[in-house]
């Protein structure tokens, strides 16, 4: 899964989420709906980046209320 924006690295995640941004996630193929990519979801996800097609070069583990991230491990 992605989040909302295409951050090229997993710090700049971290600082948008830290100032307070509101940043969500989707699943790029809703062919395989993910439960997790609902707007109203709460709990754990697991992200990738930058977006596709560039080489994924981070990975994170974020915490969700409510559809937006509050927590990057």
């Amino acid at each position: 899964m992605y989040c909302n924006y295409n951050f090229k690295k997993k710090s700049e995640l971290k600082a948008a989420v830290a100032s307070g941004h509101k940043v969500g996630i989707f699943q790029p193929n809703e062919m395989f709906s993910n439960p997790k990519s609902a707007p109203d979801y709460t709990g754990k996800a697991y992200l990738e980046g930058p977006h596709y097609p560039a080489a994924h070069s981070w990975y994170a583990e974020v915490e969700l209320v409510n559809g937006f991230i509050v927590k990057v491990k």
